[in-house]
């Protein structure tokens, strides 16, 4: 099963919407750390939504989506390129999702965080970046949330469904395009059909089958589709520029504990160390930092 993004529109009415399925690229995440089961689903569901998200906004650059908790789930973070490749992370607090255990997919994301808030950052290629934030509320879904920030932060109104299960994450979502009037209520017509799909439906048919199954008398017209995969940004010149933000003294002292600086990356588990002569290149550099965080 390969991994694929569909983008459809409705020729008879103001709303468009896609399909992903992600097979390879979640199973890259899950491999590269060893991932508490109850955080596992919740993670593939924000990169399925961050797929779909990604592609609906039409933009060259990097859309992160982050979820913070002061709970058992510290944070959840997912990154998407106008590229198609994804990225994804989580932290959490190993005595506090013992709760958690032998409840497998069940918990909510608002369960796990506890006290949490919902950021989304557009960094476009050129340009400045632009971050929304909106507070979380008990009992909702990563597609709840996702929905109130688009409804509420975006005033567009948007539908998704998202289902992870055996090494695979999946999605829908419906938006109603911006500036267009639905005369004769066909946004709730498309929304009625779609909360007819199951999960197993978006995890295991090819994405233009479950179109078809619950639109094909909707005139949809179906787009190229795109190929999600993972990939990491990482690297030594953006590791080293992460470095260069610290203090000077605050590095010395971190050699002459360790005798080098060791940074791993969270995302893919990449390793840098950087000796002594490596430090005193890169602060004697005339090249300012390079404005980049390794999470």
């Amino acid at each position: 099963m390969k991994d694929v993004l569909e983008r459809f529109l409705f020729e008879k009415a103001p709303v468009r919407g896609e399909l992903v399925k992600l097979d390879a690229t979640y199973k890259e995440v899950l491999a590269r750390h060893n991932y508490p089961q109850v955080l596992q689903s919740r993670l593939g569901e924000l990169m399925a939504a961050g797929a779909l998200l990604s592609a609906m906004l039409k933009f060259d650059g990097t859309l992160v989506m982050q979820m913070h908790g002061t709970g058992a789930l510290q944070l959840l973070v997912v990154e998407v390129t106008s590229q198609n490749t994804l990225r994804a992370t989580a932290r959490w607090d190993a005595d506090k999702i013992g709760q958690f255990d032998g409840q497998d997919a069940k918990a909510s994301i608002a369960e796990l965080l506890g006290r949490g808030r919902f950021m989304i950052t557009i960094d476009p290629t050129v340009g400045e970046a632009y971050q929304g934030v909106v507070g979380m509320e008990v009992g909702q879904t990563v597609a709840q949330i996702i929905e109130h920030y688009m409804t509420h932060s975006e005033q567009l109104d948007t539908r998704l469904w998202l289902a992870c299960e055996d090494g695979i994450a999946a999605g829908m979502m419906l938006q109603k395009m911006p500036a267009q009037d639905d005369l004769e209520n066909t946004w709730d017509h498309l929304v009625t059909l779609a909360d007819t799909v199951k999960n197993e439906e978006l995890l295991q048919l090819e994405p233009r089958e479950t179109l078809y199954r619950l639109f094909h008398e909707d005139s949809a017209r179906v787009f190229d589709p795109a190929t999600p995969r993972f990939a990491c940004t990482c690297s030594r010149e953006r590791v080293g520029g992460m470095i260069k933000l610290m203090e000077r003294h605050e590095v010395d002292e971190v050699l002459a504990e360790r005798g080098n600086v060791h940074v791993v990356c969270d995302f893919c588990g990449k390793e840098y160390s950087f000796d002594p002569v490596d430090i005193g290149v890169l602060y004697a550099g005339d090249n300012g930092p390079v404005n980049h965080t390794v999470q």
